[in-house]
């Protein structure tokens, strides 16, 4: 093994601390989120980007996915951003298909008083 190879596989313990420290400071954020009584979408909002952010620094770092090549990179985070944006459109489906359920299918009361 040279030189080079030797020094490109190896990773600084500071730049995991680092990240640690960081996971944990987003930890904080994510909690003061239900610590100040965030509500409705704002609360939501926060927690999905906290969480998102958190997830993205332990697959990059923790699971080297930045030291990767790309091929692997993209064989392995294609699949679930493609699942994601299938269930979004599917939901926006299933929002569609309610709504002309709900005009078109649900039967007119009768006038009271008459049979």
């Amino acid at each position: 093994m040279s030189d080079h190879t030797a020094e490109t596989t190896h990773h600084p313990i500071s730049t995991y601390l680092w990240i640690w420290a960081l996971l944990f400071v987003l930890s904080a954020f994510s909690y003061m989120v239900d610590y100040f009584n965030f509500q409705s979408y704002t609360r939501w909002t926060l927690i999905l980007i906290f969480m998102f952010l958190k997830a993205g620094f332990i697959v990059a770092i923790f699971m080297h996915m930045k030291w990767e090549r790309l091929a692997l990179i993209t064989a392995i985070l294609v699949p679930p951003v493609a699942l994601l944006v299938l269930i979004g459109l599917m939901s926006l489906e299933a929002d569609y298909t309610w709504l002309t359920r709900t005009i078109f299918f649900i039967e007119p009361t009768a006038p009271v008083g008459h049979h």
